[in-house]
């Protein structure tokens, strides 16, 4: 690998052969950094398109990554038959094939199995988290749940993410026993702990090697945008391939 771009290895113990890299914001007050790789934020697109070759370069990766459009929904797309499509999460068993998501806020979650012979990645908004984005994704993986192995990326932690009656309701509906994960605050509004309703959602369907979530991309600007704190802006690029 040259020069790394800016940002780090996640610190899960995936299996040998799963390379995975998290993105940050990069060096320069602007409200997209040096690092962003989202062509939907308002940024110049050909410096989206140079960010994204340099990434390639940079990482020596095995190929473009599989960019999705994101809509905030539960279709994870199978890299292996499907091409790409508007969805919030992919997954491969083949090796070169780079799955990727973008957050700035919204939660990105990492999965493999234990053998490492499939990989994926999910973008885990609120909507995405009420709908099942989570269990979507480990069923894509077509794994025994109890073998997946999950990483939770930078994403808002609960002290920063007010949200209203609406998003705890939403909850609530599917999972009454997620009412722990939303605190009251002064304003009649709610603290919600994304990374608390990723842990029940991924729980749910029997994963329990859960590794990561000690983020807050709202409190670390120098770090990673949020959308939260400074939108538009740019997006933080989660990868994962195996060799």
């Amino acid at each position: 690998m040259s020069a790394a771009p800016i940002g780090f290895v996640p610190d899960w113990p995936a299996p040998a052969g799963v390379r995975a890299w998290v993105t940050e914001r990069g060096p320069g007050a602007g409200r997209y950094g040096t690092m962003n790789f989202a062509t939907h934020v308002g940024d110049a697109a050909e410096t989206v398109v140079t960010n994204r070759a340099r990434l390639h370069a940079a990482l020596e990766l095995p190929s473009e990554p599989a960019w999705l459009t994101q809509v905030h929904g539960t279709r994870v797309l199978d890299l292996d038959t499907e091409g790409i499509a508007p969805a919030d999460g992919a997954v491969t068993g083949r090796a070169g094939v780079v799955c990727a998501v973008l957050t700035a806020d919204c939660l990105p979650v990492l999965l493999t199995d234990a053998a490492g012979r499939r990989v994926g990645v999910a973008h885990a908004g609120w909507r995405g988290l009420a709908n099942g984005v989570l269990p979507a994704a480990v069923r894509a993986l077509r794994v025994p749940p109890g073998a997946v192995l999950a990483w939770l990326g930078p994403a808002i932690g609960q002290t920063a993410y007010e949200v209203g009656t609406d998003v705890r309701d939403a909850f609530l509906r599917v999972a009454p026993e997620s009412e722990g994960r939303f605190a009251a605050n002064s304003r009649g509004r709610w603290q919600a702990d994304l990374y608390g309703l990723a842990h029940d959602s991924l729980r749910a369907v029997g994963v329990t090697a859960i590794h990561g979530g000690n983020f807050c991309t709202f409190a670390e600007f120098g770090r990673f945008f949020s959308h939260r704190r400074e939108g538009p802006c740019g997006r933080m690029a989660t990868l994962i391939w195996r060799d």
